[in-house]
């Protein structure tokens, strides 16, 4: 009777803190219990990962069954590979604010993190504009960089200056959740991206097919699709961002430049901006190699691949996140010991996300790939694509939440040094040797990605144990 008394109320526990993390109710995250803390926190970043990783796969189900499919898969993906500069900045700036404002919460200083976050809005549209003006004069040619022939880059060149010109959405969306995730109101965050996600869900086939008076737009359907989901997203986030019903005390005129504490997020925005975007730059060269070794089928491959290791990978990176808004809040309440338990705690649950995963990938995985496209090449591809990268998902999983620690504690340099070595000085040097001068092409690539990311993950580890992310002042 006691046994079932108990297991009766372990369920009715787990559904309030599910109901509360869903919700998005007020918690004070530095004194309640770790593992609640967590749940709370990774539940909606969870979400909001997949949400975020929606947006691709619904562009590539839906262009996948188009007339020229491989094109438009290459499109679509070699765009994606180039956005990642975008979110590069949007997730270095956006992780700075994480860190601020999560620090001035643990502090218990709502004004000035809210005010934080309005600066970090800041400089991110600043920045933006001159990157959004850049990629619409030079999509074409952006894709020919890129490594897509002639015919794709023709094929797909509006496509990529809708998206290039619509980056402000993108960058709004990862840093407004980003200053809510520092606030530890991860749902409003989650929230936004269903917004954007139902959106683009309704708006993409009939966009891109066309209905009644709406004429078929094909691929551009798609760009246009996603830019007014993600719209809609960043309006909700500022009726929030701007509503009383949250820690942050935000003002408008709190936009105004304050140069004091610009240079202050700009400090820990630069490596961490840097940091994403050495990763980027490795990601975007691994897919130039492909395309110019593998040919269009081989790159759709792997960017089919890619998106759908995105889908599951995203999520983990919602959990990690919750390791980062734990670190920041608990040394700003100064509660270093309570900040390193979190951080384990969050390794474990990733590790077992993880490996379900890599099971699923591994025994699955051509089942996953046939839903996005009827090209047999390209499934050849994508298929072998997804064993071999997804043997380091459990690799992956602990790296995501170390990275995540020295980015929640405003330690942006260390992860930022990490990545030039793993990234530039082996991953890149690596793939190149496999794929050309071993022969190897497209698979090359595919075993130099969890190669390193097993060096990522062993030395963020060591720097993890040694501790210098606990005396960060921010």
């Amino acid at each position: 009777m006691t046994n079932s008394l108990k297991s009766k109320g372990k369920v009715s526990s787990f559904f309030e803190v599910l109901r509360q993390s869903l919700k998005g109710e007020e918690t004070d995250l530095t004194e309640i219990g770790i593992r609640r803390a967590i749940v709370l926190l990774a539940i909606p970043m969870m979400l909001e990962m997949i949400m975020e990783s929606v947006f691709a796969l619904v562009d590539l189900y839906f262009v996948g069954h188009l007339e020229h499919s491989s094109l438009a898969i290459q499109t679509v993906g070699l765009t994606e590979s180039v956005l990642t500069v975008v979110y590069s900045i949007a997730m270095g700036i956006s992780m700075a604010a994480t860190a601020v404002v999560a620090r001035r919460v643990g502090e218990k200083k709502p004004e000035q993190a809210g005010k934080s976050g309005m600066q970090a809005i800041l400089i991110a549209v600043c920045i933006n504009l001159v990157i959004s003006v850049l990629g619409m004069i030079f999509a074409r040619d952006i894709l020919r960089l890129m490594g897509a022939s002639q015919d794709a880059a023709e094929h797909g060149q509006t496509f990529t200056r809708i998206m290039m010109g619509s980056t402000i959405f993108i960058v709004l969306l990862f840093l407004i959740n980003g200053i809510f995730r520092g606030a530890g109101n991860a749902a409003i965050a989650m929230k936004s991206l269903w917004i954007a996600n139902i959106a683009n869900i309704v708006l993409c086939p009939l966009l891109i097919n066309g209905l009644g008076p709406v004429p078929a737009m094909g691929l551009e359907g798609a760009a246009i699709a996603t830019t007014i989901g993600r719209a809609l997203g960043v309006v909700y986030q500022l009726f929030h961002l701007f509503g009383s019903g949250n820690k942050l005390k935000v003002k408008l005129n709190q936009i105004l430049p304050d140069f004091v504490l610009i240079r202050q997020i700009v400090k820990i925005a630069a490596p961490g901006v840097f940091q994403f975007v050495i990763a980027s730059c490795s990601w975007i060269f691994l897919a130039q190699l492909v395309a110019t070794t593998g040919g269009d089928h081989g790159s759709a491959g792997y960017q089919t691949a890619l998106r759908l290791m995105m889908f599951f990978m995203l999520p983990a990176w919602g959990l990690s996140n919750a390791a980062a808004t734990l670190v920041g809040q608990n040394l700003g309440a100064r509660r270093i010991d309570r900040a390193e338990e979190a951080v384990m705690k969050t390794m474990g649950y990733n590790i077992a996300f993880m490996a379900v995963v890599m099971v699923l990938f591994l025994a699955f995985g051509h089942l996953f790939v046939r839903i996005f496209t009827e090209d047999i090449q390209v499934r050849t591809v994508a298929v072998r694509a997804l064993k071999i990268m997804s043997l380091g998902f459990i690799i992956y999983g602990i790296g995501m939440v170390l990275i995540s620690t020295f980015n929640g504690a405003g330690d942006t340099w260390t992860p930022t040094w990490v990545n030039v070595f793993a990234f530039w000085a082996f991953q890149i040097p690596f793939a190149y040797l496999l794929a050309k001068y071993f022969d190897m092409g497209p698979t090359g690539v595919f075993i130099a990605i969890p190669v390193a990311e097993a060096g990522i993950c062993v030395a963020a580890y060591i720097l993890f144990k040694r501790g210098r992310w606990k005396t960060v002042q921010v």
